[in-house]
């Protein structure tokens, strides 16, 4: 982290932090990035998507686990932003989900807000604990605790 650790995420930084790509890139900013301590992160949710074809034909929901993954995704931008760690092969894995619980549908049309927050984890480290919410419109969509595994890989001689 430097002065110039940048505290929000285009899609084009997040595409150089997580591996992710379509159909399974699921967050389209980040913003409000505290380094290693919170972001905001923003999913604009569209009929396009490929799991709307059977999700429910005719009522088109997004898949609650497809919310949490996009927390989890805004929570590694948010550690990849804060570390610098851009262009760094960087995976995470998800070590286990807590408390979750989803309070309101999301459907195409829909700007999703992902709030996150570190419960634990430190610079350097590789297992984090986040809290996330995701909120539609200012209401509560999700809610969960996930603890999840930043790695390097061998090759990049990360702890």
């Amino acid at each position: 982290m430097t002065a110039d650790t940048p505290t929000t995420a285009d899609i084009a930084l997040i595409q150089r932090i997580i591996p992710h790509r379509y159909p399974f890139l699921l967050v389209d900013r980040v913003r409000d990035i505290v380094p290693f301590q919170s972001a905001v992160g923003i999913k604009n949710v569209t009929m396009n998507e490929p799991h709307f074809q059977g999700h429910f034909p005719g009522a088109p929901i997004m898949p609650g686990v497809t919310i949490v993954e996009a927390m989890a995704q805004t929570a590694a931008v948010m550690i990849g932003v804060s570390a610098d760690l851009a262009d760094k092969n960087l995976l995470v894995y998800f070590m286990g989900i807590d408390g979750c619980k989803f309070r309101r549908k999301v459907v195409p049309g829909d700007i999703v807000e992902m709030h996150l927050t570190t419960l634990r984890g430190k610079p350097g480290g590789k297992v984090w604990k986040f809290g996330g919410q995701a909120f539609v419109e200012g209401d509560l969509a999700a809610e969960a605790e996930f603890t999840a595994m930043m790695d390097l890989g061998a090759s990049q001689g990360a702890a």
